[in-house]
């Protein structure tokens, strides 16, 4: 099976891309295909335009989108891998959602939960997440995330299953970055 990984960070030293390449390495070793779609070193522009809004009004996207959007329908499964900033996704994987997964391809622009137009994909979401455990008991932001991203956002448009990973602690090493790459290895031998 093939497998398309989008990592979203400025840094390529950052311990986001150690999450993607322990990801990596679990998915191959089960046997599947890698593809990577680093939005930051390929120079993907997540600026929404008015011209990308004409998508619903049937007029086709621009080649660039049309491209991203080959990609996503040739994966049989799709690696988001980003961290959160201010509790939420950078503007760039927002951009990428925002631009890519448009009306009329990824979803039915009619008031409809359940009207995906793409095939059922898994999807797994590897997020680093600055805040501690004891941080997240308290202010308890990330289940509400889950809900966004499992129900709001990726369910949408049809993926299924969803996983969900948030890597708490990441921001510095303080002996949690072991535990999150097993956690993106074993992510990648069972994605499907």
């Amino acid at each position: 099976m093939h497998v398309l990984s989008v990592i979203s960070h400025p840094k390529p030293d950052a311990f986001t891309y150690a999450v993607l390449e322990r990801f990596q390495a679990g998915a191959a070793s089960a046997g599947h295909t890698n593809e990577t779609a680093d939005l930051y070193a390929e120079g993907f522009d997540p600026l929404m335009t008015a011209r990308d809004m004409e998508r619903f009004n049937d007029v086709a996207m621009i080649p660039e989108l049309q491209a991203e959007q080959a990609r996503v329908e040739q994966c049989d499964a799709l690696c988001m891998i980003f961290p959160i900033w201010w509790f939420g996704m950078p503007a760039m994987m927002k951009g990428w959602l925002d631009r890519v997964w448009s009306a009329g391809w990824a979803y039915a622009c009619k008031h409809d939960p359940k009207g995906s137009l793409l095939k059922p994909r898994p999807c797994t979401m590897l997020i680093p997440v600055g805040a501690s455990a004891e941080m997240e008991a308290e202010w308890g932001c990330l289940e509400r995330l889950d809900h966004i991203y499992r129900v709001g956002v990726m369910g949408y448009c049809g993926t299924d299953p969803i996983n969900i990973h948030f890597l708490l602690d990441a921001a510095f090493e303080k002996g949690q970055h072991a535990a999150h790459l097993e956690t993106a290895y074993e992510a990648g031998q069972t994605i499907f």
